[in-house]
């Protein structure tokens, strides 16, 4: 049975075309019918498809009729492309023997390509290369096959030509997904031992797990248990999707598919979990897969406080369906009640604020995006800092380490002289530039707090798009850090605080301090908007107050009782400043967190 069944991901840079080569291939297998058939058909929430991008790794299980005569399964696993979602390929590429990597051949070698590359050959992947997008004018496919090879190392001469749009070669691709991708192994083992891929939360099924079976099978009326924990479930459903949801009688070794067990405890599911029998349980768990490791931490709170609960359950529905984010409880005097969220990049921050808005319904704020930072203390301990509001003071810090990153850079090389000064003037140090044809590969050491601050936006913005950009966290290296605090009529605001390194920390507490007095609206009273280091103000805005026409009844007369009145009224003022309090609207606060370098 094992030697029928293909299980392969799709690979790619961003639009390459992996979502509609998809398309086809469910086309061609008959997975849809013509009626049935949309674009993007495995993207299936709406985020996706009007941005036009794989947020998650969905899957579908397919039959295809091959030249020979023989009828194989086909498990296909279509992939995110973007770098902050490189958790979910990994995830998918894990369960899967092969990948097919889709090169844009107008395009060529982007930034991700070799990033997603990389992942598959750690994971033993054979890989069949296709040329995508051959029907446009631009199209260049020797020169991008020599790319491939002189970039990636892989050998390109075997590449398919294809148009996923039209359907031009898909056939071939699909003959040889049959002829050189790898069956799974034929299984020596009766035991259960199931790899839990990837869960979402059903309100009507509880917890669906999906799962790529490697020893043994599993039917409704099995007791399963997760090796991690030790929580056992019996099985009510077997499935998959092909690609609507269809249930059947057992999954065996080799197949992907889903199960549900009536689970409602959101916390038993963990990705890259070992499912195994309860009565007969496997002699060791699946390796799984590393943990993912947020980067970028922000603070989440919703606008109306009695919301918290319904904040906090979504949260862990969220997290049941991305468990590469992670959050936990904080306060905060400005906004109350909240969550300290870890994502692995901007996008994904992003993206998980939009599903939180549309899938919960829930109006949140989120306070500036932070990385973790090393804070040696002078009693020997070291800490880490999530939140700058946290930071110790000044006199009790020894130093403070940040996260660095390497970044590759794939541009056109027109662009080159821009990207060379972003990335100099985001203190970055060049390893190295190499060129291919008409584009270069710059490959940079940067901080990681400048890259999560606006770096994406002005690269794009500086090479009109052009620009892919990829990166790992390599180190931690001892910088001149200081928090920049942000005070409004005296008191401080941790929603709006940050750390900066001390080169940038008055440009930033300026900008911020412009905006801010943009934003507050006025009051009876003067308010002071300030940027300070520690005790020093670095930046000062003062919103001018409303004022009354005092002197209004006064015409002609002696100028001392002019004097006395405008006395009166400052009086009254400073009283009123004095114990007066400034709402700041939540639209300031969005505002706020939107400003950039320039």
């Amino acid at each position: 049975m094992c030697s029928k069944i293909r299980n392969f991901s799709i690979i790619a840079h961003i639009d390459h075309g992996k979502s509609t080569l998809a398309d086809r291939i469910i086309e061609i297998c008959g997975g849809l019918e013509k009626r049935e058939m949309k674009d993007q058909v495995l993207d299936s929430m709406d985020i996706e498809r009007e941005r036009g991008i794989t947020v998650k790794a969905q899957t579908v299980r397919l039959s295809y009729n091959s030249v020979d005569g023989e009828t194989y399964i086909l498990n296909l696993i279509d992939t995110p492309g973007h770098v902050d979602f490189a958790y979910e390929v990994s995830r998918s590429l894990t369960a899967c023997e092969g990948s097919i990597l889709v090169v844009d051949s107008s395009q060529g070698v982007e930034a991700q390509t070799l990033a997603n590359v990389y992942h598959a050959i750690d994971c033993n992947h054979e890989i069949v290369v296709v040329l995508n997008k051959v029907d446009l004018p631009a199209a260049d496919v020797n020169a991008v096959k020599s790319q491939i090879e002189e970039v990636i190392g892989i050998d390109a001469s075997e590449a398919i030509p294809i148009s996923a749009k039209n359907g031009t070669g898909v056939v071939d691709v699909l003959e040889a997904i049959i002829k050189k991708l790898p069956a799974p192994t034929d299984s020596k083992s009766d035991k259960l031992r199931a790899l839990l891929v990837d869960s979402w939360y059903d309100q009507y099924l509880g917890v669906v797990i999906l799962v790529r079976i490697f020893d043994g099978v599993i039917n409704p009326g099995t007791t399963i248990k997760m090796m991690s924990n030790g929580a056992t479930y019996t099985v009510d459903n077997v499935g998959y999707f092909l690609p609507k949801k269809t249930m059947t009688e057992k999954l065996s070794a080799g197949e992907v598919g889903f199960i549900t067990a009536s689970i409602k405890d959101v916390s038993d599911c963990q990705v890259g979990d070992t499912i195994t029998e309860d009565k007969k349980p496997c002699d060791a768990p699946l390796k799984g897969f590393k943990p993912s490791v947020p980067v970028v931490f922000c603070g989440i709170f919703p606008i109306d406080a009695s919301e918290f609960e319904k904040l906090k359950e979504s949260l862990q529905k969220l997290h049941l369906n991305d468990s590469s984010f992670s959050y936990e409880t904080e306060t905060s005097a400005a906004l109350g009640f909240g969550f300290r969220c870890g994502f692995l990049g901007l996008l994904h921050l992003e993206i998980i604020q939009e599903r939180l808005e549309r899938e919960f319904n829930i109006d949140i704020i989120m306070t500036a995006p932070s990385v973790v930072y090393n804070v040696h203390l002078t009693n020997g301990t070291i800490m880490s800092l999530h939140n700058p509001a946290e930071m110790p003071e000044q006199v009790k810090i020894d130093g403070i380490e940040e996260p660095w990153i390497k970044a590759t850079i794939i541009v056109p090389e027109t662009y080159l002289g821009n990207v060379l000064a972003l990335c100099e003037d985001k203190r970055g140090e060049q390893i190295d530039v190499h060129f291919i044809g008409n584009r270069v590969i710059v490959q940079y050491h940067l901080p990681l707090n400048e890259i999560v601050f606006d770096f994406y936006d002005r690269l794009k913005s500086s090479t009109k798009g052009y620009a892919s950009f990829d990166y790992q966290t390599t180190e931690y290296r001892t910088g001149d850090l200081v928090k920049v605090a942000i005070m409004v009529n005296g008191e401080p605001v941790d929603a709006l605080s940050m750390i900066v390194h001390r080169n940038k920390a008055e440009k930033r507490g300026r900008a911020l301090c412009v905006k801010l007095k943009d934003l507050i609206p006025k009051q009876l009273f003067k308010i002071a908007i300030q940027a300070a280091i520690g005790g020093r103000v670095i930046a000062r805005e003062t919103v001018s107050a409303f004022r009354k026409d005092v002197l209004a009844k006064c015409y002609g007369g002696d100028i001392t009782r002019k004097r006395k009145l405008l006395e009166k009224q400052k009086e009254g003022k400073s009283r009123m400043r004095q114990f007066g309090s400034v709402e700041i609207p939540q639209k300031a606060f969005i505002e706020a967190l939107k400003i950039s370098d320039d």
